[in-house]
């Protein structure tokens, strides 16, 4: 499974909705790297599951 799926699952997890992962895909194809950040940037995730997304990041 490629890293950015596993991402996504874990963005799914988190209780993201389908919609606002789908939007910050699009606004990052050229860089997945930034998807945690675009979410973050478009009021898609609060600070602390920005912050969950970075420990997770860190683990993978």
């Amino acid at each position: 499974m490629k890293a950015i799926d596993q991402l996504v699952h874990f963005l799914e997890e988190l209780g993201i909705p389908d919609g606002a992962i789908s939007l910050a895909l699009r606004h990052c194809e050229q860089t997945p790297n930034f998807l945690a950040m675009t979410l973050w940037q478009y009021g898609l995730v609060t600070l602390d599951q920005l912050a969950q997304i970075f420990d997770w990041l860190e683990t993978v």
